[in-house]
């Protein structure tokens, strides 16, 4: 038991550095008044996995998950309403759009698990993590094409090292947490960050360290 409150604690604490680096495109934004440096994207696709996780927390009476995934949608909720306030009028009617298209995935989804799958049916924990998982997975490889054309360019100006660092440190607990649990629907998904924060640690060593961190990558934000 308190190796699992160990690694509880672990997730907490890095997740939620994770999930803070998002002040820095805030900063950004008032800075220049304007959000058009700062990708929105994230923020929304994020804002949905946290509330799938919250609702799998929740089904599955884990705390960590729930306390975790509040706090992530919170704040992702806080990104996206600064992002609207920052955006130009033309810029945020497609903005509008594209909310309005993840309200109906979430509201299908919330249907799908409340009505046609009732309480009590015994696949409904597991479709739910299933499909917790392929979301996190999807947005844990989305980067990799961007990655890619850093590395031809020999240029890791958008890549931080300290979030880097964070993504590795909470991508490892939430895979021992889960293991510790026996829960591969947690251990399964955050395996890649693992992978995915090696490579960016190495190719830190292989190319020169940039001047200056921009802002982080998507992968930042995508713990369970």
């Amino acid at each position: 038991m308190e190796m699992l409150q160990l690694l509880s604690w672990a997730c907490i604490v890095f997740t939620m550095g994770m999930f803070s680096t998002g002040l820095m495109d805030l900063r950004r934004m008032r800075a220049a008044r304007s959000a058009d440096n700062v990708q929105f994207l994230p923020f929304l696709a994020t804002c949905l996995n946290n509330l799938g996780w919250l609702c799998y927390g929740t089904l599955k009476g884990d705390g960590t998950l729930v306390l975790v995934n509040t706090v992530g949608a919170s704040l992702q909720a806080l990104y996206i309403v600064c992002y609207l306030y920052y955006s130009n009028q033309r810029k945020r009617r497609a903005l509008y759009s594209e909310i309005a298209c993840a309200a109906a995935v979430l509201a299908g989804g919330w249907f799908y698990f409340t009505e046609v799958m009732p309480p009590g049916e015994p696949r409904r924990l597991e479709q739910l993590g299933l499909t917790c998982s392929l979301m996190t997975v999807g947005m844990y490889f989305s980067p990799l094409a961007e990655l890619a054309g850093m590395v031809r360019s020999g240029n890791l100006e958008r890549l931080s090292l300290p979030l880097t660092v964070a993504t590795f440190l909470a991508s490892t607990s939430w895979v021992l947490y889960g293991l510790q649990l026996g829960d591969y629907y947690i251990t399964l998904p955050n395996a890649p960050g693992i992978v995915t924060s090696v490579v960016r640690l190495f190719l830190f060593g292989i190319f020169p360290s940039p001047a200056g961190q921009s802002s982080p990558s998507f992968s930042k934000r995508i713990q369970v």
